[in-house]
């Protein structure tokens, strides 16, 4: 059973839905309990870094999903749930990540041309960097996926699995051995995206 965190951001009926359609058992739950019986989790999030770390906090699901993952269970965060992995957050000030995933999230305007619009909307080509992840053994260098984002995983070479083009060279993905992140949200990212959740859910 696939547990999808529901701490009060991300589109989570939507990914429950594209877990269905790939015929994943997929729960979105806010009960520690129901974590821990998982097999596997995800950690969606859209919105503010601070604002969805205080409300992961809140709910004391943070210590959770840390135990969870450094007992060696899956875990895959999206978009804001990525970023969330790292050590820490620049959006509105600092802020403390979960520390699973060493780097720091930043904004990308710092690197991308002043011309470019933020935030990054829309498809863009994924390129795989080193090995290939067994998170892609169904999908193919330069296949597109759906971004929606102003701030971009920095300092965390050794875990970027995949970059994306925007004016500069973005981190899309990332995994450091059962903790794994897709800066773009597969549920919106039609058969690719379906095909990452279901390499994700054979693991």
């Amino acid at each position: 059973m696939i547990a999808i965190v529901d701490y009060g951001v991300g589109n989570l009926f939507s990914l429950k839905s594209s877990l269905a359609a790939i015929g994943a058992e997929a729960v979105v739950t806010g009960e520690a309990e129901v974590l821990r019986r998982a097999d596997k989790i995800l950690l969606p999030g859209v919105g503010a870094f601070g604002d969805a770390a205080d409300k992961l906090r809140a709910t004391g699901l943070d210590a959770v999903v840390i135990d969870e993952a450094r007992s060696g269970k899956p875990l895959m965060g999206i978009c804001l749930g990525m970023q969330l992995l790292f050590d820490k957050g620049y959006e509105y000030g600092e802020h403390a990540g979960l520390g699973l995933i060493p780097g720091e999230v930043r904004p990308i305007a710092e690197v991308i041309p002043a011309d470019y619009k933020i935030p990054h909307i829309g498809w863009n080509a994924l390129r795989f960097t080193g090995r290939k992840s067994p998170l892609f053994r169904h999908i193919k260098e330069g296949d597109c996926v759906y971004f929606v984002h102003s701030f971009y995983a920095a300092n965390c070479d050794e875990s970027v699995i995949a970059a994306a083009e925007y004016g500069a060279e973005l981190t899309a993905a990332v995994q450091r051995g059962n903790v794994c992140g897709c800066q773009f949200h597969p549920e919106k990212s039609g058969k690719v995206g379906l095909n990452i959740l279901r390499a994700f859910c054979e693991d």
